[in-house]
């Protein structure tokens, strides 16, 4: 399993939250893409289907589907969603991260 944590009640709570408008979409599906100084950055979207090669994770009703390239990239890493008084985010915790840049959206393994 990718997310070997998978998702904090604060996280499975606001993607049902996000999906409770959206009966077309079955979950959230995670991935990386090739972005910022250091290599790669999480991405999280809507999914209407599980792809043939995602990782399908259930925890409490929600469905979060990992792309094939992400799941070893995703190892260990627990999905949070914090909110601060000027900010709301998603927040990948992965302990393998060894570096990171300034810009705050890339991670190097």
């Amino acid at each position: 399993m990718a997310l070997d944590k998978v998702k904090t009640p604060s996280a499975v709570n606001k993607i049902k939250q996000l999906l409770k408008d959206k009966p077309e979409h079955v979950g959230v599906k995670v991935g990386v893409r090739t972005r910022g100084c250091n290599g790669l950055s999480y991405t999280l979207e809507y999914t209407k289907t599980k792809g043939d090669s995602d990782e399908e994770v259930v925890q409490d009703g929600v469905r979060v589907f990992i792309e094939k390239k992400a799941q070893l990239t995703l190892l260990g890493t627990e999905m949070d969603y914090v909110e601060d008084k000027l900010s709301s985010e998603f927040v990948f915790n992965n302990p393998n991260i060894k570096g990171t840049c300034g810009c705050g959206e890339s991670f190097n393994i």
